[in-house]
């Protein structure tokens, strides 16, 4: 399987949202319509810090997203790219999807300036521990969540 990422555009909505619901689902997270919308109006505004890359295979077929945005590393005194979301379907989890979507968001950081990448995954998501683990270092600090 040949797979190419690039950004997402304009078109790309329901296809994207194809797999969008899959990750909602993946996570156990309810996905309405609002949100489904609002989250893609966020990826199109240029605007909007969000943005996102799709992978697609030889049938054109998208397998996989990734999201991200750029962040302020006070204590570096720089600016790095905080990758959100990153999903690739089960039929393609086994192909490399993963590694091309975070090489495309690493020569995207690179492309902007951006000094590092950095994001999180759930404690019992083994899958994904495996790959990052292969791209890049596990940190020491805890993460913490407050609804407000």
């Amino acid at each position: 399987m040949s797979i190419k990422v690039r950004q997402l555009g304009d078109k790309d909505f329901f296809p994207w949202l194809g797999l969008f619901e899959g990750y909602s689902e993946f996570h156990k997270s309810d996905l309405t319509d609002e949100k489904a919308l609002r989250v893609w109006s966020w990826i199109i505004d240029k605007n909007h810090d969000l943005d996102g890359a799709v992978a697609v295979d030889d049938n054109g077929d998208f397998v996989g997203f990734t999201l991200y945005r750029a962040f302020p590393r006070t204590l570096s005194g720089d600016v790095g790219l905080f990758i959100d979301d990153l999903f690739v379907v089960a039929d393609a989890r086994d192909a490399g999807v993963d590694k091309d979507l975070m090489a495309f968001a690493t020569e995207y950081a690179k492309s902007h300036g951006y000094r590092g990448l950095q994001w999180i995954t759930a404690a019992d998501d083994s899958a994904a521990q495996k790959l990052y683990d292969e791209v890049g270092t596990r940190t020491s600090w805890v993460t913490y969540e407050a609804e407000v």
